[in-house]
C-alpha cells in the first residue's frame, strides 16, 4: 500500500476508527466485519447493502472511513456514493474504496468524487488494515498497482486536439450520431469521418465509447 499526507485532517481520530461498510454482497459484508473484528483500534458500526443506503447510514451513524464497493447493483454506483458523502462538507466520513476494478476510468472517477484511497480486494488483511487507518488520518491509500496507474497517467502526455476535433468529441460524448454531429457543426458527414477517424489516432481507440471514456480521463471535456 502507498501512503501520503493529507493537509485536510493530519491526525487519526482518537479511540476506535470506526467503519460503515458498503457492499451490495451480504456474504462479503459479512466477511469484512469478520475480519476487520479481528483488527485491533477498528470497529465496524453498520453495514450498506446499496450506494442511497450508504449515503444516508454515513450521515447518521458519522464514521470515520466508508468502504466502499464500486458495482452496487440496483440504484447510485459507489462514485455517486462517494461524491454525496464527500459533500457533505467539513467532518464527513473519508471515503476507501475496497474494490476488484483496478481500470484507469475507475480509479480516476473515484478520485474525483472525493474518495481518500483506492484498495483492491486482492490486497493482503495487513494492508486493509493499515488503508483503513491511513484514511482516518486524512492520508490517501492505494494498493500499489493503482498507485503505478495512478503514476502512470500523471507522466501520460495529454493527446493534442483540434479545436474542431473538441467540438466533434464534446457532440460524442453527447451520444450524437455522425449525421446529428454534422448538422450541430454545419459540415459534412465526410468531415466527420475524417476527423473521427484523427481523433481515434490520437486517442489509441477504435470506437466511440472508447473515445469518450479516454477523453474523461484524460479531462478532455468540459
Amino acid at each position: 500500500m502507498t501512503a501520503s499526507p493529507s493537509d485536510t485532517c493530519p491526525t487519526a481520530p482518537s479511540g476506535p476508527v470506526r467503519i460503515l461498510l458498503c457492499d451490495d454482497h451480504a456474504v462479503v459484508r459479512a466477511g469484512l466485519r469478520a475480519l476487520l473484528g479481528s483488527a485491533p483500534g477498528i470497529e465496524v458500526v453498520g453495514e450498506a447493502g446499496h450506494g442511497e443506503e450508504a449515503v444516508t447510514m454515513a450521515a447518521v451513524l458519522r464514521p470515520d472511513v466508508v468502504l466502499m464497493d464500486l458495482q452496487l447493483g440496483a440504484g447510485i454506483n459507489g462514485i455517486e456514493a462517494t461524491r454525496r458523502i464527500a459533500a457533505a462538507g467539513p467532518g464527513a466520513p473519508h471515503v476507501l474504496v475496497l474494490t476488484t476494478y483496478d481500470t484507469d476510468a475507475d480509479i480516476t472517477r473515484a478520485i474525483e468524487a472525493g474518495a481518500t484511497g483506492y484498495l483492491l480486494k486482492a490486497e493482503r488483511p495487513e494492508e486493509l488494515f493499515a488503508a483503513i487507518r491511513a484514511a482516518a488520518a486524512g492520508r490517501t491509500a492505494l494498493s500499489p498497482p493503482v498507485a503505478h496507474r495512478v503514476m502512470a497517467q500523471m507522466r501520460r502526455p495529454r493527446p493534442t486536439l483540434t479545436d474542431r476535433e473538441l467540438d466533434i468529441l464534446g457532440q460524442l460524448a453527447r451520444g450524437l450520431g455522425n449525421r446529428e454531429i454534422a448538422r450541430a457543426l454545419f459540415i459534412s458527414d465526410a468531415t466527420v469521418k475524417t476527423h473521427l477517424g484523427r481523433i481515434y489516432s490520437k486517442l489509441g481507440v477504435d470506437t466511440r465509447a472508447g473515445a469518450v471514456a479516454v477523453a474523461k480521463e484524460q479531462r478532455l471535456l468540459p
